[in-house]
């Protein structure tokens, strides 16, 4: 029989204490005899087979704490059985389980061992049964603690002891980490359902703007930004008032102006998720997911808070093709910080044209001075965001959006 199955035979049987170690040997009773350091077919779950006299000792001092065993087995200069191991193979070794996945075929065993089991009949049956101290040479704590394998795998040991070191919210702030993808593709159907509707919205919107007038002079347009409720109420059945040239607020939804050009943090294509969900995606990686060609007009809404009524504006690009009446209805511009984005503006000068128009100037918090160096000129409004700190984005969108209803009641009663 090999010496996993007798060691097995004598637990189960209750009859360790008929095992005996004489030298290096150890001999069950008066019928089998082998090495001690003989590799039995119980593999450990790091990949090695133990030795007969770990297997003995621990079957021997289970009912020990785990820590007193190691330390009673390092006295011993026995090498240990893992924690890992200890329920499934006492359940082994006690008859508690008919079988075991961790026992396999042994290695081919060297010329040495195929030649050490053997059948023992005692000369002397007045021999000491009891197991005096072992010869084997004396081992660091470490390997004390290890079982006997043909071949240590370190990287599987290591990576056993590991923590983790970051949370989820830590590492979300990790740089070079990019979640554009996630992002993308959870507003991908969001994002196509308000492409089918942003025109029935727009179209419903500047019909609603054209039967809400001005009753007086300090009764302003309730879709400029965000009247509702019983100022609709009060415009039924009125007549519609137009708006002139010269009025506070053109006639139709308002307009905000951003730069075409893609070096520029806001655009049309980011526009929409920076001010309606509080999240800004670069340019790229939404042009990257563009279907069709570049939207001419975007509509985007204040969703960020629990108004009872929500404001609507139209977010262009290219207003060199502007009449009169729709440069009426520009109420904000996002500067890209360069004179070249201003020629052919119906106005003398930035002091006119940040006189009538608010301007807000959107860059990141740790880019340099010299960056908005020509922005701080003028009279806009600069928002600093994160290059990595997504979940700060919905500060810097209600900022906008507080500006922006700040200086839309401003023109109203100026």
């Amino acid at each position: 029989m090999d010496p996993l199955s007798v060691l097995r035979e004598y637990a189960i049987r209750g009859e360790l204490d008929r095992v005996s170690r004489i030298g290096d040997e150890l001999r069950f009773g008066s019928e089998y005899a082998f090495p001690a350091s003989a590799v039995t077919a119980y593999r450990s779950k790091q990949g090695g087979f133990y030795h007969l006299d770990a297997l003995l000792f621990f079957a021997r001092h289970h009912q020990l704490k785990h820590t007193d065993y190691l330390q009673s087995a390092r006295h011993h200069r026995v090498t240990t059985v893992t924690l890992p191991d200890r329920k499934a193979l006492l359940d082994y070794l006690l008859g508690r389980t008919a079988s075991s996945d961790a026992v396999s075929l042994l290695p081919p065993p060297t010329s040495s061992a195929a030649n050490a089991v053997e059948e023992y009949r005692p000369d002397d049956p007045s021999l000491p049964i009891e197991e005096p101290p072992s010869s084997a040479p004396a081992v660091d704590a470490y390997a004390a603690d290890q079982p006997a394998t043909v071949a240590v795998d370190y990287v599987a040991m290591i990576r056993s002891l590991e923590r983790p070191l970051k949370d989820r919210e830590a590492f979300l702030e990790c740089r070079n980490h990019d979640f554009h993808a996630v992002l993308l593709a959870s507003t991908k159907r969001e994002e196509e359902r308000q492409r089918l509707e942003s025109q029935q919205r727009k179209d419903g919107l500047v019909a609603k703007t054209r039967l809400i007038g001005t009753d007086d002079h300090h009764r302003p347009v309730v879709a400029a930004y965000g009247g509702g409720g019983d100022d609709v109420a009060d415009a039924v059945g009125s007549k519609p008032k137009m708006h002139l040239k010269g009025s506070k607020i053109g006639e139709g939804v308002p307009i905000i102006l951003v730069p075409s050009a893609y070096s520029t943090l806001i655009t049309i294509h980011n526009v929409k998720e920076f001010l309606e969900d509080g999240i800004f995606v670069p340019t790229d990686a939404k042009v990257k997911a563009l279907q069709g060609p570049k939207p001419d007009c975007v509509t985007v809404q204040k969703k960020l808070s629990r108004d009872r009524a929500v404001a609507a504006y139209e977010v262009r690009d290219k207003p060199s093709g502007f009449k009169p009446e729709d440069w009426d209805r520009v109420v904000a511009v996002f500067v890209l910080g360069k004179e070249w984005q201003f020629k052919d503006w119906p106005f003398k000068d930035h002091v006119e044209i940040f006189n009538k128009i608010i301007g807000f100037y959107v860059r990141f918090e740790d880019d340099s001075v010299e960056s908005a160096k020509t922005v701080k000129q003028w009279n806009v409004k600069i928002i600093s965001i994160s290059k990595h700190k997504r979940h700060q984005d919905r500060a810097a969108a209600l900022e906008v959006w507080d500006r922006l209803e700040e200086f839309m009641r401003s023109r109203s009663h100026t």
